[in-house]
C-alpha cells in the first residue's frame, strides 16, 4: 500500500494540461461525514484528489478522483452528475470506490447556480462533452502516476444528465470507455427542455390549470382503474408494464369532477406534448407517461410555476438572457433559434456508433415505465434509430442492449422495482441484479445480458435509499425486443414470467428535424 508522502511525490510531477491538482488527501476508512444526516455506510481508506481545469476562456472545471489504498480492482469507473450538475457528486464516488474502482466524477464546468452560464459559450460546451472527456483523460492519467499502471478496463455509469454524459462520451469519443451504463438518459437535450416549457406553460398560465400531489395521484390512479390491463398492469401492482400501448381518454377525470375543465384541458396539452404550430411537426414525445404523473418530478413537480422554471428551463435562460420571458416562446422560430445554438453541443442523438463498436466498446441503456420526466419513449425511439443505423438488431445487440423497466420511476425509485445497482442498497452484486456488473462481465468476459432482475425494497422513501435494507421481492426484464410476460403464481417470483418478443405500439416519436 502506498504511503501518503510517496503517492504526494508522484502526483506533484504530474504535468495537468490547462489545469491543477487543487487538494490531495488521504481519507481514513470509516462513515463519510457530508453534514447531511444520511445513514451512509462506512467506506475503505481512499486517496482524493482534486483538480481544476480552464481549458478555454471562462471555463472553471472541477474533478475529483477517489483511489482505494487496498483492494483495488484495476478498474476505472468514471461518473455522471444529474440536472445542470454545478457540483462533485460525491455519492457516485462512493458508490464507485466501495466497489474498488477509481473513481471520478466532475462538476461539468457549471456552477451550483446555472444562470452563471449565461453568454458563456465555452462552458456550454463543458457541460455538453468537454468536461466529460477532460475528466477521464485527466483521471486516467492521475490514476497511472498514483498506482504505477493505467487502468485496465474504464466504465462509464450515470443516468438522467449522466446518461446523456454516456452516450456523448460513445459518440465523440468512442475509446474513452471500455462498458458505458446510461440510465434514462436526457440525450435529446435541447427538445427534452422544450417539452419542459410545453408542460410549464400548460400548467401555470391559468391559475387552476395546476395540480397538487393528491390531484396528481388521483390522475394516475385513474389511469390505472380505466387502462391498466391494456397497460401491462398486473392485479396488486401500481405501474403498468407497456403504457404506451394506450391512449387515454380525457373523460374519465370528468366522472365526479374529480378535476376542473381547466386540469383536464392542461392534459391534454401535455399528453399531446410539443409540436410546432407552424408545420405541425412533432417535436419532442409527451413528457408525462401515461400513470407517471404522481411520481417525485411529475405533474405537481411542473406545476410550481417559479421552482420549475428555475430548476429546468436554464438551458433558455443562457441563449435567451436571464429576464426571459417564457410565456412568449415561440414553438417554431425560437425552436430553431435553440438549435442552432446548443443543440450540435449538448444533444447526443447521433446513431454514429461504428467507432465505439469497431473499439469492442459496450453500452447498456436502461429506462423506466415509470419515469415522469423523461419519457422512456424517447431512449426506445433512439435504440430503434441505432438498429436501423447498424442494419439490425443482431448487429445492435453485439454491442448495445436496451432494458425497459416497468414501474421504474426516474433512474431509481418508483411504484414498482426500484433499483438495479444504480442506488445505494444492498442490491446483489451479481450479473443480473446489478448492471454495472453485468457490463462489466460483458466487456471482459463476452457474457452478453439478457436478462435482468431489477429489485423493490420494503421501505421505498429516497430518504432511507442508503440502508442496507434486503430487498422485498424481484422482477425480470429482457432486452429489447423481448418482455417479462406474467403466467400464474406469485408475480414476485421471476420464474413465473416468460419471455416473449413484443410489439411495440406507433408512440410518439420526433420529427427527423428535431433529432439532431
Amino acid at each position: 500500500m502506498l504511503i501518503e508522502h510517496e503517492a504526494r511525490g508522484k502526483l506533484e510531477s504530474l504535468i495537468i494540461k490547462n489545469g491543477e491538482i487543487t487538494k490531495f488527501e488521504f481519507v481514513q476508512a470509516g462513515v463519510p461525514d457530508f453534514g447531511l444526516n444520511l445513514p451512509l455506510q462506512p467506506l475503505p481508506e481512499y486517496c482524493r484528489v482534486c483538480v481544476r481545469l480552464n481549458p478555454e476562456g471562462e471555463s472553471n472545471i472541477l474533478i475529483e478522483v477517489w483511489m482505494p489504498l487496498t483492494d483495488w480492482n484495476s478498474n476505472f469507473l468514471g461518473t455522471g452528475n444529474g440536472g445542470h450538475a454545478g457540483t462533485i457528486d460525491r455519492f457516485s464516488l462512493i458508490n464507485g470506490i466501495r466497489r474498488g474502482y477509481a473513481t471520478a466524477n466532475t462538476d461539468m464546468g457549471t456552477s451550483p447556480d446555472p444562470d452563471t452560464l449565461i453568454g458563456k459559450p465555452e462552458r456550454w460546451v463543458d457541460f455538453g462533452y468537454r468536461a466529460t472527456h477532460l475528466m477521464t483523460v485527466v483521471a486516467k492519467e492521475i490514476i497511472k502516476a498514483f498506482y504505477g499502471r493505467a487502468p485496465k478496463f474504464s466504465y462509464f455509469t450515470g443516468g438522467s444528465t449522466g446518461g446523456q454524459q454516456g452516450l456523448m462520451e460513445a459518440q465523440r469519443y468512442p475509446e474513452d470507455y471500455n462498458g458505458i451504463l446510461a440510465t434514462a438518459p436526457a440525450n435529446n437535450r435541447t427538445h427534452l427542455h422544450i417539452a419542459f416549457i410545453w408542460n410549464w406553460l400548460a400548467l401555470t398560465q391559468d391559475p387552476d390549470a395546476g395540480f397538487d400531489e393528491q390531484q396528481a395521484a388521483t390522475v394516475t390512479e385513474q389511469i390505472l382503474a380505466h387502462y391498466g390491463a391494456e397497460g401491462g398492469c398486473i392485479p396488486g401492482d401500481h405501474f403498468m408494464a407497456q403504457p404506451d400501448q394506450i391512449t387515454v381518454n380525457t373523460n374519465i377525470f370528468k366522472d365526479g369532477k374529480l378535476l376542473n375543465d381547466t386540469q383536464i384541458r392542461a392534459l391534454e396539452i401535455i399528453y399531446n406534448g410539443p409540436v410546432n404550430p407552424v408545420t405541425g411537426e412533432r417535436i419532442f414525445a409527451p413528457v408525462n407517461v401515461h400513470g407517471s404523473e404522481r411520481f417525485p418530478l411529475g405533474l405537481s413537480a411542473q406545476s410550481n410555476k417559479d421552482e420549475f422554471a428555475k430548476g429546468f428551463l436554464y438551458l433558455f435562460r443562457w441563449i435567451f438572457g436571464k429576464d426571459f420571458d417564457f410565456t412568449k416562446f415561440d414553438f417554431n422560430h425560437d425552436v430553431d433559434f435553440v438549435d442552432e445554438q446548443l443543440a450540435p453541443i449538448l444533444n447526443a442523438n447521433s446513431t454514429e456508433l461504428q467507432d465505439f463498436k469497431n473499439a469492442g466498446g459496450k453500452i447498456i441503456m436502461l429506462h423506466g415505465t415509470a419515469d415522469p420526466i423523461i419519457p422512456y419513449t424517447d431512449s426506445l425511439q433512439y435504440y430503434e434509430r441505432v438498429i436501423e443505423a447498424q442494419n439490425g438488431l443482431e448487429n445492435t445487440q453485439s454491442f448495445f442492449r436496451y432494458f425497459i423497466i416497468p414501474g421504474l420511476a426516474h433512474v431509481f425509485d418508483g411504484p414498482g422495482v426500484q433499483d438495479i445497482g444504480i442506488g445505494f442498497r444492498a442490491t446483489p452484486k451479481d450479473r443480473e441484479h446489478d448492471a454495472l456488473t453485468a457490463l462489466s462481465l460483458w466487456v471482459e468476459e463476452g457474457i452478453a445480458p439478457e436478462r435482468l432482475l431489477p429489485v423493490a425494497f420494503k421501505n421505498s422513501s429516497l430518504l432511507n435509499g442508503f440502508l442496507l435494507d434486503e430487498y422485498e421481492y424481484e422482477r425480470p426484464v429482457y432486452a429489447y425486443p423481448n418482455q417479462a410476460v406474467y403466467e400464474s403464481g406469485d408475480p414476485n417470483n421471476p420464474e413465473n414470467y416468460r419471455k416473449e418478443k413484443r410489439i411495440f405500439g406507433d408512440f410518439p416519436k420526433p420529427a427527423p428535424e428535431y433529432l439532431a
